[in-house]
């Protein structure tokens, strides 16, 4: 069953008389709600560039104001129709009604429970300048008849015109559409307002009680439903998700606390953001303040500033940190002896093999899917001109069938364009990770071969003999760690 429903859009005045056009071409065309442009479609106009088609032809005939443009919607059954089916039935449904005169624009939304698809069209004909005019009857005697129509040959079902239903039918939808698209979104609120009273019940009748207080009114049924204040009809918990049928909501309330989730919060990893900062040149001293200041110095009333002796504690510094990173070293490997600190260094120069063979290994596995890499690299460039063609633009149709050749390319070997670039962004960040891992290790070795030479001219400029020597290092690494 499909629903029709027909709204107007008017002149916002001379600063912008199609804005309201404008806002609904925008809201319909919205890429999260049409499946990433996938189910958008035009007639007698191009869908990027319909706005200002439909502007070109009002100032061709002279008719720029008043009414700007329509809006027809059709609603379907909440689980009887894909989105694909509802998308040909409006694209025929366009072609039937406004074909032959209008600029239009049609899209299905597939992101709420009703599938349902959007109609906008320009207010005057491109064929003869004429106005569309919606006359008192014309929803029973073209709109929905047409609809009725396409949904029996889809083998949908329909509603009854002629027995004073309509107004009945149209009210329930008017409601649920104030409740879908307006300015407030009662089913935001209400999850929330069940989200927090889950989380802070300790039992189902602790959780009605707090949603009463909230200014909920109740009723238990088969299912539990509920009503907030200003909201006129009762909404079923168990239609806002899986997450708030009776039986979850219960096995939420025995599970979930704080506790629960602080688990599932993930770390924040600080994002570095650049931005730019316009400097002002200093501004010049004029010819007579430059003979003040002249004069000034000359009397002696200025006096040069000294030049900083930061340099001179620079070395200073240096060392400083350097000895802050060895003694860092010393404490996190537990290093009290020249013999351990050998040891450290022979399992450090072990670590880093290993971490620079997995760093290999990776650069190599990737490297034997570079052709699939290739292939979706050439699809990326093709995808705006595929969606245009999509959408119905015939111009590019050779980018098309390349695209086509492209993708069964790789549904031979076994990919989609999705599968490969999730390939290709786990080898980028396994790549990553390992070579983050292989400068951490590296780091580390540095600073203990550091300590090592450190100790080795200590003892040589005392005049002690050391038995730990290069000889030494070599001849642990011979030997197995314990």
């Amino acid at each position: 069953m499909a629903i029709s429903k027909i709204l107007n859009m008017k002149d916002c005045g001379g600063h912008f008389h199609g804005k309201h056009l404008k806002r609904s071409l925008d809201y319909v065309m919205n890429p999260e709600k049409t499946q990433d442009g996938r189910l958008v479609g035009a007639i007698n106009c191009q869908a990027d560039a319909a706005f200002e088609q439909m502007k070109e032809t009002k100032r061709k005939f002279g008719k720029v104001d008043k009414r700007q443009g329509y809006h027809i919607i059709l609603s379907f059954k909440e689980n009887e129709v894909n989105p694909d089916t509802a998308f040909e039935i409006t694209q025929r449904f366009v072609e039937e009604y406004l074909g032959k005169s209008y600029e239009a624009i049609y899209v299905v939304h597939d992101n709420t429970e009703h599938v349902h698809s959007h109609i906008v069209f320009n207010s005057v004909s491109f064929v003869d300048g004429k106005k569309y005019r919606y006359e008192k009857g014309d929803w029973a005697k073209y709109i929905q008849p047409i609809t009725n129509r396409l949904c029996e040959e889809y083998g949908l079902s329909i509603i009854d015109v002629d027995d004073g239903s309509k107004e009945k039918q149209h009210e329930s939808y008017k409601d649920w559409s104030e409740y879908r698209e307006g300015s407030f979104v009662w089913a935001d609120m209400i999850k929330r307002d069940l989200d927090a009273c889950i989380l802070q019940a300790g039992d189902y009748q602790q959780f009605l009680d707090l949603l009463s207080d909230k200014g909920y009114t109740i009723k238990q049924g088969k299912y539990l439903a509920v009503k907030p204040q200003g909201m006129t009809r009762f909404r079923r918990c168990k239609t806002l998700g899986d997450m708030y049928s009776d039986e979850a909501i219960r096995e939420r309330i025995s599970n979930e606390d704080i506790s629960f989730y602080r688990e599932k919060q993930e770390e924040i990893k600080p994002v570095l953001i650049r931005c730019k900062v316009k400097r002002y040149r200093k501004a010049k001293m004029s010819g007579l303040q430059k003979r003040y200041y002249a004069k000034l110095y000359r009397i002696g009333k200025l006096k040069k500033r000294p030049y900083s002796q930061a340099w001179k504690y620079k070395d200073d510094i240096r060392r400083m940190h350097k000895l802050q990173k060895e003694y860092l070293f010393l404490a996190n490997h537990d290093i009290h002896s020249a013999e351990e600190l050998v040891s450290v260094i022979s399992s450090l120069t072990d670590k880093r093999k290993e971490v620079s063979s997995e760093k290999s290994r990776i650069y190599k596995a990737r490297e034997r899917s570079r052709e699939l890499f290739d292939i979706a690299d050439e699809m990326q460039e093709l995808k705006p001109a595929e969606q245009s063609y999509i959408q119905g633009d015939e111009f590019f149709e050779d980018e098309h069938i390349k695209w086509e050749m492209l993708k069964q390319k790789l549904l031979s070997q076994g990919y989609t364009l999705d599968e490969v670039e999730a390939l290709r962004k786990h080898y980028k960040e396994e790549y990553s990770q390992a070579c983050a891992k292989e400068r951490a290790v590296f780091k580390e070795l540095n600073i203990g071969k550091s300590i090592w030479k450190s100790l080795i001219s200590d003892n040589v400029s005392n005049g002690k003999d050391t038995e730990y020597n290069k000889e030494t290092i070599r001849d642990r690494k011979e030997q197995p760690v314990r």
